[in-house]
């Protein structure tokens, strides 16, 4: 008798299951299954119905179906392609089985007269309905042969598991759990009460042998009981790992930082524009956080040109006023650089030192600013990942700025924390990428939510158009008389491949082509293998009017503030997210002037593309749009391969079960008051060796 029935059925091994050796145990190690438990949560896929026999005259095409009958004919046929043909009857009907792939013994054994009981998919053929290398087995009596008793699961694989081992795997799995072995149902009975949802052994054993009758396409809408309180349970998992990761940043204490009162007002009295309301509202909500003595966690969202930086400086005049350091990390040098500019601009008058550090700068400058940072000299320090790396210490870190968070990984921000001396650092994240609801309440449960949802007077709406690529020349003919006029204009090149060298050449081949066909204009050109003194300077000159039409990548994208630009060119559309497009879109209508972007489309599109070009059309709401965004794309790409952990859910998703999560909110806080024991094992049951903050 095996093991596995001497202790609880769960964090057993898989190899006190039989017939799993050595070998067998590392395939299943690929999928994440070490324990019993886990193959427990290995949830089917998709299930076949197996339960009852169709009639041969009652098949509907492209339907799958069990049938069983008499072999009237067998023959090879020769066409393109040589096939074995066999005509089944069963009284009501007569269909074609086709094998393309058969041996001499496959075709000596299906005789004329043989009975047979296939499964496959019926669908049309040459000669009616057909099915294409149907399952089978052969019945010497038809009354005697039963049908399956329950659905038939399909489970995820991988290469030399076929469904049939993984069948018999869970068949002893199930056998253990139908005979009360223990299963550690880790819910509350008192949360899943108001749900009326079964228990974890009823779910467990319904959804891997779910019994005839069963509503199919419940199942395949993932609306039964059983799977909605799997679901539940694992967005819990994901949720209380989230915490678990917010709780370990605000271990340590953080610096008290009460607001820099004569900082700030010396820096309002220096802009030509006051604050907005909802500026205002999210600079309280971050400085109540930073005078709370607990390391601050908040995420600030605001659509494009909503005025994010200003937030972020007097949240640093806060840390500064008192003695600590500042860093601000961006993810792209051209970013690093126009938020250098900008708080440069705003800081030195006030007699702040800043540093800038990007993975470029080298030698001696590199060792320069290296000490600066060290012995608390640079008071301000902006740069891109490169502020991540061991050798940069902070004298006294009391704040980090993280902008565009989705492009940096969760275990960034927590070397962060290792900056801080005596002190975790408070944390401000920014990013002007709108996200969905539902995503923020997954993905960013570990933060404290502050919204930027008014835009400065005086921004213009952005009129945008979708333009076919034929129609080319009327493009030129708009920019030239555009910048006739005085005004400015981005082309922005795409590539489908994520590749700077192909992007340059792009970019390149374009301006070259421009150039060419527009000679008064002056064009400039800027993307991703540019030196960075290369690209300030090409990036100051299209500020300061030298520069007519800029030709860019899109690292143009995000903190690129030029407001006499007011005409955008974005060729191939299609290839990009459609929170991408609106970003780019945001480089123009920062001024008083009209201004219009130009989708410029390679016809013809496919549906995706369709769907973005129209969504920009409709509205300039980012919010709007990441909504769409996530609606066409689903989670992972919106995410990206940062939040891998949300993205490798077993049953849950968060397109379809995001309206379960305020309910999962309250589940996770009594989970941490009530059953504090729970809270490992669930996070440990589900995410495995992904914990959240370990992986991303």
């Amino acid at each position: 008798m095996p093991a596995i029935l001497e202790h609880s059925l769960g964090l057993a091994p898989v190899t006190e299951l039989k017939n799993i050796g050595d070998k067998f145990a590392e395939k299943l190690a690929k999928l994440g299954i070490q324990h019993i438990q886990d193959l427990l949560f290995h949830l089917p896929l998709r299930y076949q119905d197996r339960t009852r026999i169709t009639p041969i005259g009652a098949l509907h095409p492209n339907s799958d179906a069990v049938i069983e009958g008499e072999i009237r004919l067998a023959d090879v046929v020769f066409g393109k392609r040589r096939s074995l043909a066999v005509r089944l009857q069963d009284g009501t009907g007569t269909v074609t089985l086709r094998f393309y792939h058969f041996t001499a013994a496959q075709k000596n054994n299906l005789k004329i007269g043989t009975r047979i009981r296939c499964y496959g998919e019926a669908r049309r053929g040459k000669s009616g309905l057909e099915f294409y290398h149907p399952e089978y087995k052969f019945v010497d009596d038809l009354s005697a042969a039963p049908t399956e008793e329950t659905l038939t699961p399909i489970y995820p694989s991988t290469e030399g598991l076929t469904q049939a081992r993984w069948r018999q795997l869970m068949d002893q799995v199930i056998h253990h759990l139908k005979r009360g072995r223990a299963i550690d149902d880790l819910i509350p009975a008192e949360l899943l009460t108001p749900f009326s949802l079964p228990d974890l052994r009823q779910a467990l054993l319904y959804l891997h042998r779910p019994p005839a009758g069963a509503d199919l396409f419940e199942l395949e809408a993932r609306q039964h009981p059983a799977q909605k309180r799997l679901i539940m349970e694992e967005l819990l998992a994901h949720h209380l790992s989230l915490l678990k990761m917010r709780a370990e940043m605000q271990i340590d204490p953080a610096p008290k930082l009460p607001t820099a009162n004569q900082l700030r007002d010396k820096l309002l009295s220096q802009l030509p524009f006051s604050p907005t309301g909802a500026q205002l509202k999210v600079e309280s909500e971050i400085q109540t956080d930073l005078a709370s003595g607990v390391p601050m966690l908040r995420l600030v969202q605001g659509d494009v040109g909503s005025g994010k930086t200003l937030v972020a400086a007097l949240s640093a005049l806060s840390a500064l006023e008192q003695g600590f350091q500042v860093a601000l990390m961006a993810p792209t040098e051209i970013l690093a650089e126009q938020h250098f500019i900008n708080f440069k601009t705003w800081f030195e008058p006030l007699g702040i030192s800043l540093a800038w550090l990007a993975g470029k700068v080298k030698g001696k400058a590199r060792e320069a600013t290296l000490n600066a940072i060290a012995n608390g000299e640079a008071k301000m320090v902006i740069g891109t990942h490169a502020l991540f790396q061991k050798d940069v210490e902070f004298s006294n870190l009391g704040l980090a700025i993280i902008d565009e968070q989705h492009r940096f990984g969760v275990h960034q921000r927590l070397s962060l924390k290792e900056k801080g001396k005596g002190f975790s650092p408070h944390q401000l994240i920014m990013t002007a990428t709108p996200i969905p609801r539902t995503l923020a309440m997954s993905a960013y449960a570990d933060l404290d939510t502050s919204i930027i949802d008014e835009l400065p007077p005086g921004r213009t709406p952005v009129n945008t158009v979708a333009i076919d690529q034929q129609r080319r020349e009327q493009i030129m003919s708009r920019i030239q008389a555009a910048c006739t006029d005085g005004k400015q204009a981005y082309w922005v090149c795409t590539l489908i491949e994520e590749s700077e060298s192909l992007e340059a050449q792009a970019a390149e081949v374009t301006a070259q082509e421009l150039q060419t066909r527009l000679p008064d204009v002056k064009i400039g050109l800027v993307h991703g293998r540019l030196k960075p003194q290369e690209k300030a300077d090409i990036m100051t000159a299209f500020k300061q009017g030298d520069i007519d039409l800029l030709v860019a990548t899109t690292v143009i994208e995000v903190g690129v503030d030029v407001p006499n630009a007011s005409l955008m060119i974005i060729e191939n559309p299609e290839r990009l997210g459609l929170s991408q497009l609106h970003q780019l879109r945001g480089r123009v209508g920062r001024g008083t002037a009209e201004s219009h972007c130009v989708l410029l489309y390679q016809s013809p599109l496919g549906q995706q593309g369709k769907q973005r070009i129209q969504a920009m059309r409709d509205t300039t709401d980012g919010f709007k749009i990441a909504e769409i965004d996530l609606e066409i794309r689903g989670p992972g790409e919106v995410l990206g391969t940062r939040q891998t952990g949300l993205m490798q859910m077993r049953i849950a998703d968060l397109q379809h079960d995001g309206y379960l999560l305020n309910d999962i909110k309250q589940w996770a806080h009594m989970c941490q008051q009530q059953a504090p024991s729970v809270v490992d094992p669930l996070v440990q049951r589900w995410l495995g060796e992904n914990v959240r903050y370990g992986q991303v």
